[in-house]
């Protein structure tokens, strides 16, 4: 591919925003401490890349990070995956959060859409903390434990993941508006012993109740013995079963404790998030305490310039990665700012509105939302105060270039833009902003701090200026310890480190730009993209291949640079079966039911077979690249197809729908 000419121009930093920025002051400590000069951020990025003992253990000091143990050494194996970072050291990712109270700010502000804006002080938070930790061990909770939750973006599903974090339990959450199966998919994994959770929650201007759905999940997870019915619209859940432990928010937190936080070795696990791959049920990634203290750290104050005096929201639901990154934001010292709801309803004004409400000084959201409020007419200014807004953040797919420029237009030319591309699985970004750098439209200033990431051709030679996979070469410290139940960690090296070994392969098609910059172009794999959550398509084929009418099916998500997210859904019928509108629905309806609204195809259509290879594996990467318009001879070999006459209508199919573009 050709790369373009120069892209136009849209921000510079001033000399005052370098001046009091983050990374120049982490710039001028190195200076100061490490006698360590560089010219600018590419020489920075270069050396934390080159040596990456140094620039980690750097972090450490310059973070202040609270430690029970001190390390023996930064690095104990370098390889990938298995690598070892700071052995012997003991901390907990609460003292991190904790060490910042104070009285002058609050920790939280959180609106819902049925409840005004409100706020949570440090001391509060902190109290909450102790009284909900304190009951997970009258529980009988301890270290290792698995506790899920089933819960909205609100300040008890933070209190109820730093409690369970204090004690050494390992925490996990999925999102109310995830279906039955997609949760049991996650949590019957890890085998949890204790559930918070919500008897409903409302969403768009409706009230969902979730009774039925708690009642059903709790039957489903046999080692549950605690449940913690936390505050929400809807009441009590009446139907769980009388064996359990039932408790309710309210009581626990009327018990005043003392917090006591959990020593911990570096590597122990924080949380379980989840990823999906495109066979098999979802990944159940593990991260560690330490490694995601450093990396998130990294990430919040060095590339998103946070600090104690600014006001954090990036909307997201608790089913996202970014839910994480946003509680994070309590590590340097932030407010965070949550919304719980639709950023819809009742318009596409909603988020702009609580931004100006809290007075945030970043705000962050999907790139799905951005495009939204520009189809949407949108005029942020017009209806909030955002004279606080300092920065604004995109990620989850790629940002077009119409969105960059609705965002200055509409914005201002002295807000900065940082959009960032990484993902769930190693809970951090491998591309993302610079503050100290220009900001040129429809590309990413920069490779983060210490992540080594190069675009590879499929012979594993570094590309320059070119789109190849995006590769990280070295070891970071948030990557996963492990999967679960991946007991030889076969799991684990198929799927990042089976195209190049000992390298990190994302699953992104990535270019580096001559400025040094980044495009992401869209998944280079079959996994689904959709609006920033990733889904493995055998969640989907699940769900459909249920149903009795259906006996086979294919999907792929056309998500690429600049383009919406278009995910076509193909079904192989029984014989005398249409796919007429009813049919239609009953599909939408059991994705929505099993999976998630949000996992909806945009069309469905009838096909006579699915392509496969000859041992009956989905031919779903040259599907999706035929329909992205490369020529079928390239992306497929006849000869290892168990049936090479079925692309000929995929091939037909693309010409058409690339010829209604063009006339469109």
């Amino acid at each position: 591919m050709t790369a373009p000419d120069t892209p136009a121009l849209l921000w510079s930093p001033s000399p005052e925003r370098i001046a009091r920025s983050q990374l120049r002051r982490y710039m001028d400590w190195l200076a100061r401490e490490r006698n360590l000069h560089f010219a600018d951020y590419h020489a920075l990025w270069r050396w934390s890349v080159e040596d990456i003992e140094a620039f980690w253990a750097s972090l450490w000091d310059y973070f202040q990070i609270k430690a029970y143990k001190p390390y023996t050494k930064v690095l104990g194996k370098r390889e990938m995956p298995g690598a070892e970072w700071f052995i012997g050291a003991e901390v907990n990712f609460v003292d991190q959060v904790l060490r910042h109270e104070t009285a002058e700010r609050p920790a939280i502000l959180y609106a819902a859409e049925q409840a005004p804006l409100r706020e949570m002080s440090w001391v509060t938070m902190r109290e909450q903390v102790a009284s909900v930790a304190a009951c997970l061990r009258r529980q009988g909770i301890k270290r290792g434990d698995r506790v899920v939750a089933y819960a909205p973006n609100t300040p008890q599903t933070l209190i109820a993941f730093l409690a369970t974090a204090s004690i050494g339990a390992i925490w996990s959450v999925c999102a109310p508006d995830m279906g039955l199966n997609a949760v049991l998919d996650r949590f019957r994994q890890i085998e949890p012993v204790a559930l918070f959770a919500v008897p409903g929650c409302d969403y768009g201007g409706k009230h969902h109740d979730k009774t039925d759905v708690l009642a059903e999940m709790v039957a489903a997870l046999p080692t549950l013995r605690n449940v913690i019915l936390m505050p929400a619209t809807g009441g009590h859940c009446p139907n769980l079963p009388a064996s359990l432990s039932q408790v309710q928010w309210d009581d626990i937190i009327a018990q005043p404790a003392e917090l006591q936080v959990e020593p911990l070795p570096f590597d122990h696990p924080l949380w379980i998030v989840y990823s999906s791959g495109t066979t098999g049920l979802p990944k159940p990634i593990v991260h560690g305490h330490g490694g995601i203290l450093l990396v998130i750290l990294s990430m919040m104050a060095l590339h998103n310039d946070l600090g104690p005096d600014d006001i954090f929201h990036w909307y997201s639901s608790t089913g996202w990665i970014m839910w994480n990154a946003q509680i994070a934001g309590l590590l340097c010292g932030s407010t965070i700012a949550l919304y719980d709801g639709s950023p819809s309803w009742p318009d596409w004004t909603r988020l702009w509105r609580f931004a100006g409400e809290t007075k945030a000084t970043f705000f962050g959201a999907g790139a799905a939302f951005f495009a939204n409020c520009l189809k949407a007419g949108v005029k942020p200014r017009e209806i909030a105060d955002l004279s606080n807004l300092r920065s604004v953040g995109s990620t989850g797919s790629p940002l077009s270039e119409d969105s960059y420029a609705w965002i200055y237009r509409e914005l201002g030319k002295d807000v900065w833009l940082t959009s960032i591309s990484g993902g769930t699985d190693f809970a951090g970004a491998f591309v993302g902003g610079c503050v100290l750098l220009p900001v040129y439209i429809g590309e990413m200033q920069c490779r983060c701090l210490g992540a080594d990431i190069q675009a590879y051709d499929d012979n594993g030679n570094p590309l320059t200026d070119e789109v190849g996979e995006l590769v990280c070469a070295s070891p970071i410290p948030s990557m996963p310890l492990y999967l679960w139940n991946d007991k030889d960690g076969s799991r684990y090296r198929e799927s990042y480190f089976d195209m190049y070994p000992g390298k990190w392969r994302h699953g992104d098609w990535l270019r580096i730009t001559p400025r040094g910059g980044a495009i992401i172009y869209g998944r280079s794999d079959a996994t689904i993209n959709r609006y920033g959550l990733r889904l493995g398509t055998a969640e989907i084929y699940r769900a459909v291949e249920e149903l009795p009418e259906v006996l086979d099916s294919l999907v792929v998500d056309l998500e690429y640079l600049g383009r919406d997210s278009y995910m076509p859904l193909f079904v192989v019928l029984r014989p005398g079966v249409n796919l007429d509108a009813a049919l239609k629905e009953k599909i939408n309806q059991a994705i929505r039911k099993a999976v998630s609204a949000r996992f909806v195809p945009n069309d469905i259509f009838q096909v006579a077979e699915v392509p496969r290879t000859l041992s009956g594996k989905k031919l779903e990467v040259p599907v999706k690249k035929i329909l992205l318009g490369q020529p079928a001879e390239k992306v497929s070999n006849p000869g290892t197809m168990a049936n090479p006459g079925s692309l000929a209508w995929f091939v037909d199919f693309a010409r058409q729908r690339l010829q209604d573009r063009g006339a469109a």
